[in-house]
């Protein structure tokens, strides 16, 4: 199939589990956590389209500051976002920059086939399994109340853990390319997840969080 004639939409048919894709969406579904895990929703056709558009990426490694020290985060990021829909992250004002083609329509398939609600793209980059993301839950307050988070995972298989903030109970799943997890809205609330480092892993991840913020606030550009 030719990358210009690439669908993202509705009407892609969604890829069929196998039997390993199965047991571990049932060991999402019985840990308790509101999660939907949809094993290879992209085909190989639609996941080489986004990884060759995610090359032109503008990736930038900010610093933050973590105790009172400053530090680069270990991994690269952008926020691809609708006018005005910035976002804010460990201390950092983050402006949207337009949507890309491809992730774009990421979204609008997101929209046919779930209803979910985005009009903003947070795309991480781990170039190897040196690379990671610590314990959080995306519960920023520009965040709209009530709203889902879709993540797609391209590239490298990893592992990605959830913890429960009552129980402290955690859960690993390994997440692969083309691999869809949604994140109902009430688990920012009682869990928190992160993505540790795994040293055998070689090859880089991109991963997508599909987020709905309210615009202008932090006022109008």
């Amino acid at each position: 199939m030719k990358q210009n004639s690439l669908r993202l939409d509705g009407a892609d048919k969604l890829g069929g589990e196998s039997h390993d894709s199965q047991e571990q969406s049932a060991r999402v579904g019985s840990c308790g956590a509101p999660l939907t895990l949809i094993s290879r929703y992209l085909n190989v056709d639609q996941q080489q389209a986004l990884l060759k558009e995610a090359v032109k990426y503008p990736f930038e490694s900010p610093e933050i500051e973590v105790y009172g020290k400053r530090h680069k985060i270990p991994r690269s990021q952008a926020w691809f976002a609708d006018i005005n829909c910035d976002t804010f992250y460990s201390g950092l004002l983050v402006k949207a920059l337009p949507w890309p083609k491809y992730a774009d329509k990421l979204r609008a398939k997101l929209t046919r086939d779930f209803n979910l609600l985005s009009n903003g793209v947070l795309v991480n980059r781990y170039a190897d399994g040196t690379e990671s993301m610590g314990w959080h839950s995306d519960n920023e307050p520009e965040f709209a109340a009530g709203s889902d988070i879709a993540s797609i995972t391209l590239g490298a298989s990893r592992d990605f853990v959830i913890r429960n903030k009552l129980t402290h109970e955690k859960f690993s799943f390994t997440l692969k390319s083309g691999d869809l997890l949604l994140m109902h809205w009430p688990m920012q609330e009682g869990w928190e997840h992160a993505l540790p480092k795994r040293m055998k892993v070689t090859e880089a991840r991109i991963n997508y969080t599909f987020r709905q913020v309210t615009a202008n606030y932090f006022g109008s550009n």
